[in-house]
């Protein structure tokens, strides 16, 4: 004890040497900012004296100030979102730091009624980026688009069009990134219309236009991915009716925008699907986005139909149109799990569906009588870990809520189906944060 006190005293006596005692005041003293901050937001608020924040509504950049470095110089613009009330009331204004002071060098103005998305981007392979801001117009599904270089001092446009969604993705494989837009076709009844831009010798170049299966404005999600093959795609999933949807892919194929997964023979995409809960997804976590397909599950005489079960054949797609099977699930929406099963007799399988236990069947090969070869569980009780593992049943996954248990019939060792394999099978559906969607 007094070998600890002696090191305590000598560490005190140090800090009192080197000048690094502080007193109470200066210890609850609140940190003083940089002058830096101070000179930008004192240029800020210059700038406001007519105007108010406008904040980006949507992507991932919804900050009302943010920075990038536009001229690649190593240095933060700083780039403010804000709007008056004047004719152009949206106004961009850059900042830039000019020996010690920030400096608004630029404010674009321009029409609508709020900024939609922003994203910074690299699409002429030069240092720096460029600024692809969307714009809402009024409370119409179209929207307006321009993309900007930063040359200068001053915020350059490069094009601008009209879009229904937008996202930045580099699709010819290049390593610079592209402008994908969708926007509506020239009438209303007519199909929606993907477009892709690219950076050519300091010009904006648009490629072909290439068209929907569906109006754009009834799309439903949008996300990128990988072919299978490596190449990069636009998956774009859009409502058909009241109850079915369709699935786009759209890929640069020979210098070409091209829509792989459009059917000319049918008018329509490739698949059409009788659910919305099913998206194309990396659902085997491979790289590669696989697409669904539902396949309808033969009943039994005794089989009562459930809705949102449904068997699920998940398949990529390469740049040609080629499907490429990859993973059989059965998926049950309304509970949120699914079970991966063997591609050797997925599509033979038939579930019912009792309360809360879900029993599998796998018919024989030529559909004439069906084994039952595992029983899914559901317990929800207080006493849902002990049901799990009562009467030789196992538990496949717990939550905070629910225990998710089965029991193995004799006939599933044949198909291949133990405890491991099916503990290992069964997940729970993911939802997409960016969209809500499952």
């Amino acid at each position: 004890m007094k070998h600890t006190v002696k090191i305590i005293a000598l560490l005190l006596l140090a800090l009192l040497l080197t000048g690094c005692m502080r007193t109470v005041d200066e210890m609850y003293r609140l940190p003083k900012r940089p002058d830096a901050y101070n000179d930008l937001q004192s240029s800020i608020d210059s700038a406001m004296a007519d105007m108010a924040y406008c904040a980006p509504l949507n992507g991932e950049n919804q900050q009302t100030v943010q920075m990038a470095d536009l001229d690649g110089d190593g240095e933060q613009e700083y780039l403010l979102f804000a709007k008056s009330t004047h004719e152009k009331p949206l106004r961009l204004l850059v900042f830039r730091n000019i020996d010690g002071k920030f400096v608004n060098t630029d404010t674009v103005e321009s029409n609508g009624s709020s900024f939609d998305q922003v994203e910074y981007v690299d699409m002429d392979g030069r240092s720096g980026t460029e600024i692809v801001v969307g714009r809402q117009l009024s409370d119409q599904v179209i929207r307006s688009v321009t993309v900007y270089t930063f040359t200068d001092g001053e915020l350059v446009k490069l094009m601008s069009a009209n879009y229904t969604k937008f996202l930045t993705t580099d699709l010819d494989n290049n390593n610079q990134s592209e402008l994908f837009l969708l926007r509506p076709g020239q009438n209303e009844t007519d199909n929606g219309v993907a477009e892709l831009y690219a950076m050519r010798e300091d010009v904006m170049e648009r490629y072909n236009e290439c068209e929907m299966s569906q109006p754009a404005e009834k799309l439903k999600r949008i996300i990128t991915g990988k072919l299978d093959g490596g190449s990069t795609a636009v998956y774009t999933a859009s409502a058909a009716g009241e109850t079915a949807l369709v699935t786009d892919v759209f890929a640069v194929k020979e210098g070409m925008l091209t829509n792989i997964a459009f059917s000319n023979e049918s008018g329509t995409a490739v698949q059409t699907l009788r659910n919305y809960y099913v998206y194309a997804d990396d659902i085997d976590n491979d790289g590669v986005v696989e697409l669904p397909s539902l396949i309808t599950m033969k009943p039994m005489d005794e089989a009562v139909a459930t809705e949102n079960q449904q068997l699920v054949r998940w398949y990529a797609m390469t740049t040609e149109g080629e499907e490429i099977n990859k993973m059989y699930t059965y998926h049950n929406f309304v509970g949120g799990w699914y079970m991966q099963l063997q591609s050797t007799w997925a599509q033979r399988v038939v579930v019912t569906n009792t309360g809360s236990h879900y029993s599998f069947y796998i018919w024989d090969e030529g559909y004439k009588t069906a084994q039952k070869v595992m029983t899914v569980f559901v317990f929800t009780a207080q006493n849902r870990d002990e049901q799990g593992n009562a009467e030789n049943r196992f538990v496949l996954h717990k939550t905070e809520s629910v225990t998710y248990a089965a029991f193995l019939e004799p006939a599933a060792e044949a198909y291949g189906i133990t405890q491991e394999s099916a503990a290992y099978s069964f997940r729970m559906i993911q939802k997409d944060w960016k969209t809500g969607e499952t």
